[in-house]
């Protein structure tokens, strides 16, 4: 039994590798800001996960360059990434997005956000524009805070 549980786990491994991102497949240098009501929320390891719904014919919040950031431990300029964010070229809807890991979330006292919930997200899409419509999180707007993820708060 113990073997072919092994077996089983290894023939998986693969394909769970596959599902999970690293950085290298977003496009770090166009980071996009989305915002939009929560439609799905998966709060667990290796990192929480978000679908997120947009209006019909999103368009960038005017107040996105004067929004705030956070203060972390990474050395990001969160400013310059705000100024520099754009609207998904792509159409769709629905956006799933990876936040960071549980960890990191409780380290900024993020509480799990509720199906419903308007959030905003600064991030990445995947370098591949044939690719799911997926955002990495680096900076979370919700509930009036904002939280960066990709370090420890500073």
């Amino acid at each position: 039994m113990k073997r072919r549980t092994c077996l089983m786990a290894a023939l998986a491994l693969p394909f769970a590798a596959r599902a999970h991102h690293g950085w290298s497949s977003f496009n770090v240098d166009q980071p996009v800001f989305i915002e939009g009501k929560v439609v799905k929320v998966t709060w667990q390891n290796p990192h929480a996960e978000l679908i997120v719904e947009l209006e019909p014919d999103y368009k960038l919040p005017g107040d996105l360059a004067k929004r705030a950031v956070p203060a972390q431990s990474a050395s990001v300029d969160g400013k310059a990434l705000l100024a520099k964010a754009i609207a998904p070229a792509r159409k769709e809807r629905r956006w799933e997005v990876e936040l960071a890991p549980l960890t990191r979330l409780q380290a900024w006292k993020v509480e799990p956000v509720a199906v419903g919930a308007t959030v905003g997200i600064l991030g990445y899409t995947l370098q591949d524009p044939k690719a799911e419509a997926v955002v990495r999180a680096e900076f979370l707007y919700v509930n009036g805070q904002v939280y960066g993820l990709r370090s420890s708060p500073a």
